[in-house]
């Protein structure tokens, strides 16, 4: 389940009270447990896997979210896996974990492993939020985030996508607050 990091150093692991901070951003965040992990578990704690596997990951979860995909109009989706020996994976790091925004809404669901998402709050302070393993979140266009992995550098999830574009960063040049000690 979530955590949230509050800018005073507060941590929250209440749903219901991370949901009511996000609230102000737009953002919302659901546990869903569709029990589908259980129909390939090697291939969630195993780091590669082949396209074929990444299809057979995204069919069977497509089946189960294809309300989420009616109720907002996603057009497709696409499996990230990311793990130490990703090819790649300084790059997509140094991409999202700097203070940007997109042009779409940007949905991720966790399969495994965990995310870490800093927020830029109306007042201007800035929140931190871990999401795990069956945690949805969405982050409305033009919201302030950046994005990581954990120290782990491991995780599988879903993103889904209303247009090409609306993933591209546009950074916004804000600095991380002191307060927050962001992993890198």
């Amino acid at each position: 389940m979530a955590t949230l990091l509050l800018d005073d150093g507060t941590i929250e692991s209440d749903l219901d009270e991370i949901v009511r901070e996000l609230a102000p951003l737009g953002i919302h965040l659901k546990h869903y447990d569709p029990g589908t992990s259980l129909l390939f578990p090697h291939l969630i704690e195993q780091d590669t896997i082949t396209e074929s596997e990444k299809r057979y990951i995204l069919e069977l979860h497509n089946s189960v979210f294809e309300f989420l995909q009616q109720e907002n109009g996603y057009l497709w989706c696409d499996l990230l896996n990311v793990h130490p020996g990703s090819p790649h994976l300084e790059t997509l790091i140094a991409t999202y974990n700097r203070y940007h925004t997109h042009t779409a809404t940007e949905p991720i669901y966790v399969l495994a492993g965990e995310m870490i998402f800093g927020f830029v709050t109306p007042d201007g302070k800035q929140i931190q939020l871990l999401i795990e393993s069956q945690d949805y979140l969405v982050i409305p266009a033009g919201v302030e985030h950046w994005c990581s992995p954990n120290a782990t550098l491991n995780f599988k999830a879903i993103r889904y996508f209303t247009t090409a574009e609306g993933w591209l960063p546009n950074y916004t040049g804000t600095q991380l607050s002191d307060s927050m000690n962001k992993p890198r």
